[in-house]
């Protein structure tokens, strides 16, 4: 992005008040992936002093919805992406920071030519979620919209 635009990390931590509340890390943000990172803060610690569950949960929405806009920004003149459902899996115990990592799950042509149709397209993202390790702790399916402006 240029120095007079704001990137896609510094937007969503400035529009998105649970990205700021949970001090959310944006990092590489592009339309085939984006990652984010938690850092280790104790106030959103689990009881057994790991990052909560719903941190967790908002962490890997928050790389799903950076991954959007990195893809379909060019449609936000014409369409509102909205997360439609979630579904969440947590795989091994998370400690420490963890990283978020999300990835498209269709072309985004192909989504642009199903709202190019007068279609209000859906398209899955997936992300992964990381310790420093590397091992995965978590794993997320959101399915985003693009509903056309009406």
């Amino acid at each position: 992005m240029s120095e007079t635009q704001p990137s896609i990390g510094d937007l969503l931590a400035a529009t998105v008040p649970m990205a700021r509340t949970l001090c959310l890390e944006f990092g590489e943000i592009t339309p085939d992936c984006a990652v984010v990172r938690l850092p280790d803060q104790a106030d959103f610690h689990n009881h057994v002093g790991g990052p909560h569950a719903g941190a967790m949960f908002t962490l890997a929405e928050s790389a799903s919805g950076a991954i959007v806009l990195a893809a379909f920004g060019e449609q936000l003149s014409r369409a509102v992406p909205l997360a439609v459902r979630a579904e969440i899996g947590y795989k091994k115990l998370a400690m420490g920071p963890v990283t978020a990592t999300a990835r498209l799950g269709r072309p985004a042509a192909d989504v642009v030519a199903e709202l190019d149709a007068g279609e209000r397209p859906e398209f899955p993202v997936e992300v992964a979620i990381t310790r420093e390790d590397g091992a995965v702790t978590g794993e997320m399916s959101i399915i985003w919209t693009l509903r056309p402006n009406s």
